[in-house]
């Protein structure tokens, strides 16, 4: 069977590509921003990908397009398959109909910290023996892939709240129909398609509905907006998690040994499971990790082993990740585009660090909903811990983002464009600077940029 998709270098559907490939399909793709690591490792695994979408694309006709959710009505594929009567069908559809019929699904849902938690699961029971297969909106270090078959039955899916497909408004995670469902935390985003908070918890109740009597929902104590989910009927048994709580029965606790959090110990009940010290750090991060062994255990993985996995976790890409150094100045890059995210980033940072060290926090407010402006009001606390703020300011927002640098706790200035960044910091940074680079998209280059500019003549 030949599938082609529209969208393929988008995480989630160059991943798709990735498990129709290893399902032996015939597998082809088009997308309008053709760019690395995505096209290069569907060039690597021999899948053609075409740049536009051009309905020349769709021949010879495919006998199945999978259309990617960023497509709407009026784009000339889209067009294309629909005047041809070509069969076609959403992402989530697609992984729900060929790759996980059949197989135990551990989901991921969530606000902030799906790809890492999912990532983390993952490797927890790759590191047991079980060799899962998974498909996360990122690139774990410790497989190299987005996504992979694996072997029956467990299936680790990034379960993402955001809508289907321009013909499908319901969100991706209820196709996955888990028997085991992490929900991370949540918070209003997404505001180009929920009109509040609210929105967004029915369509996470409608997950919840799907996860059977004999499956396992995991969820943090807490949670108000998760409170109110649970609220509208629950027919699963629901185990809670905190990060420096007090251990008591049924609740999964972890205890931070060290501020940073690259060192914890973990509670099962009241009984601990033991300590780990890890490469990892902040208490967003031993929240996912709890998140994960907790999920774990229900796939059959005892926590202690559980635990004996996480040193070797190496982490996701653009989750804190460690870019480089020149002059004595670390750059980081970040995927964080949410005032939570954001904060939390920084945060753990700070705790890294230390006061000594020098933080200068750069923002790309790209998210849809950011560029939005729902979060502007909230957006300047995020900064607090930061020495100085630098803010992009892209040529099409409609708000006012210097408000924001005016109400930032630590001194902020607003840029056009990507060069003055690079200038700014330049001419202020000194050895033991960290520079923490914020955005879920390429922001130009900037890091590249920012290390080859301090570490020119």
């Amino acid at each position: 069977m030949h599938v082609h998709l529209l969208g393929v270098c988008g995480t989630f559907m160059g991943g798709l590509a990735l498990l129709a490939r290893e399902l032996g399909f015939e597998v082809s793709g088009s997308d309008a921003h053709v760019y690395p690591p995505m096209s290069t490792l569907l060039k690597q695994e021999g899948i053609a990908v075409q740049s536009g979408y051009l309905p020349s694309h769709l021949s010879p006709e495919p006998d199945l397009v999978v259309i990617g959710n960023a497509l709407s009505r009026g784009n000339a594929a889209v067009e294309h398959v629909l005047d041809r009567d070509l069969p076609y069908t959403s992402g989530p559809a697609f992984l729900a109909d060929h790759v996980l019929q059949g197989r135990w699904v551990l989901a991921v849902a969530g606000t902030h910290g799906k790809t890492t938690t999912s990532s983390l699961l993952a490797w927890i029971l790759d590191y047991a023996g079980l060799k899962p297969g998974f498909l996360i909106g990122g690139l774990p270090q410790n497989f190299g892939v987005s996504a992979r078959l694996g072997e029956a039955p467990f299936f680790v899916v990034e379960a993402d709240e955001y809508d289907s497909a321009f013909f499908d408004k319901r969100s991706k995670f209820v196709h996955y129909r888990p028997r085991t469902a992490v929900l991370n935390n949540l918070e209003f985003d997404h505001a180009d398609i929920f009109p509040d908070l609210a929105a967004i918890e029915r369509q996470f109740h409608h997950l919840v509905r799907t996860v059977p009597g004999t499956g396992l929902l995991l969820a943090p104590t807490g949670d108000e907006a998760l409170g109110r989910v649970l609220q509208q009927g629950c027919w699963t048994p629901v185990e809670r998690f905190a990060v420096d709580a007090t251990p008591r029965d049924g609740t999964w606790t972890a205890r931070l040994l060290e501020p940073d959090g690259s060192r914890f110990e973990l509670f099962w009940g009241r009984e601990s499971q033991g300590d780990v010290s890890w490469t990892q750090w902040g208490a967003h991060n031993v929240h996912n990790a709890l998140a994960a062994v907790a999920a774990a255990r229900h796939a059959g993985v005892p926590p202690r082993q559980a635990l004996a996995a996480l040193p070797a976790f190496t982490g996701v890409r653009r989750r804190l990740e460690r870019r480089g150094e020149a002059r004595g100045v670390t750059v980081y890059d970040d995927f964080a585009h949410h005032p939570t995210a954001v904060s939390a980033s920084v945060a753990a940072l700070r705790r890294r660090v230390g006061q000594a060290g020098r933080i200068v926090a750069i923002l790309e407010p790209r998210s849809n909903t950011m560029r939005m402006g729902v979060h502007q009001n909230s957006l300047a606390a995020a900064f607090a811990g930061a020495d100085e703020v630098l803010i992009f300011q892209p040529p099409d927002l409609t708000w006012d983002i210097h408000g924001v640098a005016r109400s930032s706790p630590a001194p902020a200035q607003v840029f056009d464009n990507v060069s003055a960044i690079v200038a700014a910091v330049l001419a202020s940074a000194r050895s033991g600077d960290h520079v923490l680079v914020m955005s879920n998209g390429a922001f130009g280059g900037i890091h590249e940029r920012l290390l080859e500019a301090l570490g020119g003549p």
